[in-house]
């Protein structure tokens, strides 16, 4: 397993709160979650596998929750020291809070908890670790694939799930001659041993 794009998970809890207040909006510990939730699952859509960060969710009650994060905010934002974000990160993260941001709690808990990381974890109670695996195997392997014409079963396993192509957008710059274009990073497919 590689290293994780960031040092920690409040580096991306904390880019998320800043998101917010930037918004004037207050982020709901829940959204938080859930939002890490998906960035961890895009990211590793984005990055054939890869973590965004070393995180480890599980099944709480509403959906999945990174537990150290959980206790270390129950009584507010702690003074935690982080470290500055990479380009790649911030643009899966952007695009994750551009999708995902302004759906309420319940939405985003709702389209979640359909997806099959969590189904499986659901499964066998609250407090069950979410296979980082399952979430690979799902954002990065299922939801790539073109999802209207993969048949009944895969869009019956996805859900209402967004493909990658729709939430991580293009970057958008100039060319040599000054015309915008949109481009994606090359990021060559990652060999299994």
């Amino acid at each position: 397993m590689h290293k994780a794009a960031v040092d920690s998970c409040f580096d991306v809890a904390f880019w998320l709160l800043d998101r917010a207040l930037d918004e004037g909006e207050y982020l709901q510990p829940q959204k938080m979650h859930r939002l890490m939730f998906l960035a961890q699952g895009y990211y590793a859509s984005a990055r054939h596998g890869e973590k965004l960060m070393p995180a480890t969710f599980v099944h709480g009650p509403e959906g999945p929750v990174e537990p150290t994060v959980y206790r270390a905010m129950e009584r507010g934002r702690p003074m935690v020291d982080t470290s500055p974000l990479g380009e790649e990160v911030t643009h899966v993260l952007d695009s994750v809070w551009r999708q995902f941001g302004a759906k309420s709690v319940e939405r985003l808990n709702s389209a979640i908890s359909n997806h099959p990381p969590v189904l499986d974890a659901r499964e066998n109670g609250e407090g069950t670790k979410i296979s980082y695996d399952a979430i690979v195997e799902f954002y990065h392997k299922a939801l790539s694939r073109n999802i209207k014409g993969a048949g009944a079963g895969l869009a019956k396993k996805t859900g209402d799930a967004l493909a990658p192509s729709r939430v991580l957008r293009p970057k958008i710059m100039k060319s040599h001659t000054g015309k915008t274009v949109a481009v994606d990073p090359w990021t060559p497919r990652r060999v299994e041993d």
